[in-house]
């Protein structure tokens, strides 16, 4: 009888045994087989290679399907945003559309060093042709946004030139859709547009790479609100301020209710958080810029008074803008609403620690007087071009560097989508291109325009067209870069090469070399400017185009250098124009710079060995593992 009972278990065993060898991957639940396929060591390509095996599983990853939706959110996870939680979507679709558009990007960043590594730089931005061929694939904007993103968040040390021109390109994108939501804006009516919105408008155009938001400047002053809501809630508890919810917004009628709200208000911001009119470095552009007056504490009279208007409202205070000469103020009223008597006003100075002043009082604060019509409130669209006027007096008062060309052309473009028919600042912005040598077509665009505004203009209009013109036909006319070897005999005094690291000897900046000539070819008033016949050599040496930590470029005597005994990285907006790659103790040059001094790179290679790649000294020797300065110097003569 056991017998016949072990025989038995043993046979349905081995049944059990043979059943499990018959099963095949194929037999599992479709949750259970979209669950091993969500594995997330198995890529985009694995994934297809598994839907081309079999029907059952080609059904399992369909486009709408688990798996689709898995492999998109692991590639692109900053896209989320853009997709409801849960949404069915046709995920295979969108991969194959969000794929495609970063190839196509890819493909046009490249091209651009190309093109325009011979213009000459655009104060941070590269030719609008570039621009207008990322708009013509159609692609959505999020797609490729995202994808000149992951370009920028590639290894720190590595592809700089693309990173470079994605960072330009992701710079203008960005300025184009603001642009776009700032004439939104201009269009609602006038009653229902908000000075913090515009003001976030004008921060976020001219610093579209900063992470700047709506929501995220709304929540640094709620955060203000309940902080005045408290100190109220010590003195009033019944201060109807206190019974509105955040968001809602009902002015208080009492005026002496409204009073310690001003109170309130005032010891907050001037007392408790520090808040002060930025005195000593009132030019700076930071004071304009909404976000940067909430991390500094400090700002000029118009963006304080923009924050301290939003503030009041959110507590039930309506204070007005007063475009007043030479100092933004804002009015409160003392009367019942209506009345237009400048006497019957209140004015804050933001600027001054929410000083309250008379009209009279605000006549000794810019020292002459005014006509009633100053002490008027303004519009959001007039306080919007105060504060635009204010970065362009900027700009123009700059140094005629990059930086300052690019708040310049930035305030331009704010001003002009503000107020398109100023003929005085688009005939500045018609210059300034035409100065800059860049976008011609655009340039005649505008001038054209003036035209039609003013033909009184002609003359001016008229010269501008002429040498545009003529920039436009010299602009056909490609011209072969100059090629530098440095093995013909007029070169071989030049003892350095493109991508060292150097230091100045007098000056003691770092450096990174990007071009050469064998004597100088500066002018003669910059000779003299600059004291070259004062050097040992004077103007007859090699002299050096360099990249400066600091930001600038200079062209140095080739005795005023010498190579870094520690080298480090530069960090100069150009790099990426001219260097693909930091390799530890030298800049490679991309193809580019390359080609324009194709025997350099070898001697840069000769030259880094030698200086830091040499053996230490064994025990008992003498002698640093780097050369000593007068070793380099002897080393940089051999050469």
């Amino acid at each position: 009888m056991a017998t016949s009972v072990a025989g038995e278990r043993c046979s349905i065993l081995n049944g059990i045994i043979s059943d499990i060898d018959s099963k095949k991957l194929t037999d599992l639940p479709a949750e259970l087989l979209e669950h091993i396929l969500c594995f997330p060591a198995l890529k985009h390509v694995d994934i297809c290679n598994v839907s081309c095996s079999c029907k059952r599983l080609h059904d399992v990853c369909h486009g709408r399907g688990t798996v689709w939706g898995h492999q998109y959110k692991l590639r692109w996870p900053r896209l989320q945003k853009y997709y409801r939680q849960n949404e069915c979507c046709d995920w295979l679709k969108e991969y194959r559309t969000r794929h495609i558009v970063g190839l196509q990007i890819r493909r046009t960043v490249v091209s651009i060093s190309k093109r325009f590594f011979t213009e000459v730089p655009c104060v941070g931005q590269v030719l609008g042709d570039s621009f207008a061929e990322i708009e013509s694939l159609g692609a959505p904007e999020h797609f490729c946004e995202d994808e000149l993103l992951s370009i920028l968040n590639t290894d720190k040390r590595k592809s700089l030139t693309l990173k470079y021109y994605a960072k330009k390109i992701l710079y203008f994108l960005r300025q184009q859709n603001i642009l776009r939501s700032l004439k939104s804006f201009l269009e609602q009516p006038p009653e229902h547009q908000s000075a913090l919105e515009g003001a976030v408008l004008v921060d976020q155009y001219c610093n579209p790479l900063a992470d700047v938001s709506l929501e995220s400047i709304s929540a640094q002053l709620d955060e203000i609100t309940d902080k005045v809501k408290k100190m109220l809630r010590v003195k009033n508890p019944s201060h109807p301020s206190l019974r509105a919810a955040q968001g809602d917004w009902h002015e208080i009628e009492d005026f002496e209710v409204q009073r310690q709200v001003v109170c309130a208000l005032n010891s907050v911001l001037y007392e408790q958080l520090q808040y002060k009119g930025n005195e000593f470095d009132y030019y700076n552009p930071l004071n304009s810029y909404i976000h940067q007056v909430l991390l500094r504490h400090t700002g000029i009279p118009i963006s304080l008074s923009v924050l301290y208007m939003t503030l009041a409202r959110k507590l039930g205070v309506q204070v007005e803008p007063v475009n007043f000469p030479n100092h933004f103020l804002l009015r409160w009223c003392q009367k019942p609403r209506g009345s237009e008597d400048i006497y019957d006003f209140v004015y804050i100075d933001a600027f001054g620690k929410g000083k309250q002043l008379t009209a009279k009082e605000c006549e000794y604060l810019i020292g002459h007087q005014v006509t009633a019509d100053y002490y008027s409130a303004i519009s959001t669209a007039e306080v919007l071009l105060r504060m635009v006027g204010n970065l362009l007096n900027i700009g123009k008062r700059g140094e005629g560097n990059e930086k300052s060309y690019q708040l310049l052309r930035d305030s331009l473009d704010l001003y002009l989508t503000i107020n398109p028919d100023n003929v005085q600042y688009l005939l500045l912005q018609a210059r300034l291109y035409f100065h800059l040598g860049i976008w011609p077509e655009k340039v005649l665009d505008i001038l054209q325009h003036i035209q039609a505004l003013d033909p009184s203009q002609h003359g001016a209009v008229g010269y501008l067209v002429q040498h545009t013109l003529e920039h436009i036909q010299h602009k056909k006319h490609t011209v072969e870069p100059e090629v530098k070897r440095r093995s013909v005999p007029e070169h071989l005094e030049v003892q350095y090469s493109v991508g060292l690291i150097m230091k100045h000897k007098r000056s003691g900046y770092n450096c990174v070399i990007y071009g050469w000539d064998p004597k100088c070819t500066m002018s003669q008033e910059w000779i003299t400017t600059m004291r070259v016949h004062q050097l040992s050599s004077g103007s007859n040496q090699p002299f050096y185009n360099v990249l400066v930590q600091d930001g600038t470029c200079r062209y140095a005597a080739q005795e005023n250098l010498e190579p870094h005994s520690s080298p480090l990285e530069i960090g100069h907006p150009e790099v990426g124009r001219y260097f693909s790659e930091f390799h530890d103790t030298h800049y490679v040059a991309n193809e580019e710079l390359q080609t324009r001094y194709p025997e350099d790179m070898g001697e840069t290679l000769g030259t880094v060995g030698d200086l830091y790649h040499r053996p230490s000294p064994m025990p008992g020797q003498e002698g640093p593992s780097l050369p000593s300065t007068e070793q380099k110097n002897h080393h940089s003569m051999s050469m």
